[in-house]
């Protein structure tokens, strides 16, 4: 399985983004897909995550009500940024977990993309 994430770039402080994460290599029915950030300096931690049908979502405190994750179908994820913050300036991964239900734990996360830059400027 291969993920790729794209969408990052450099927003001002406020503004929005979408991320997009496209699967392959075989069909994620089943699996949660979720998304990760790591800022300089700091592990990499949990952002958001959705089963199979969409009925399993979890956010980190930290963007709930400014982010939301959607799923238009087994192997496309994205996220929506919203009213972004210097703070949420890191690299976003996009996971998959084997499970029915979301996680936040990402040793649990079996496959991992590459990565896409976000800065937000203030």
């Amino acid at each position: 399985v291969q993920l790729q994430a794209f969408g990052g770039g450099l927003v001002q402080a406020g503004g929005s983004l979408r991320l997009s994460c496209a699967a392959s290599g075989r069909t994620l029915s089943g699996y949660v897909m979720g998304w990760f950030r790591q800022a300089p300096g700091k592990e990499r931690e949990f952002v958001a995550a959705i089963n199979w049908n969409g009925g399993s979502v979890l956010y980190a405190d930290s963007v709930k009500g400014r982010f939301t994750i959607s799923r238009a179908n087994a192997n496309t994820v994205y996220l929506q940024m919203n009213s972004l913050k210097p703070e949420d300036t890191a690299v976003y991964y996009c996971a998959a977990d084997r499970s029915y239900l979301s996680t936040r734990n990402r040793d649990e996360y079996d496959y991992w993309g590459q990565g896409t830059e976000v800065t937000v400027s203030s």
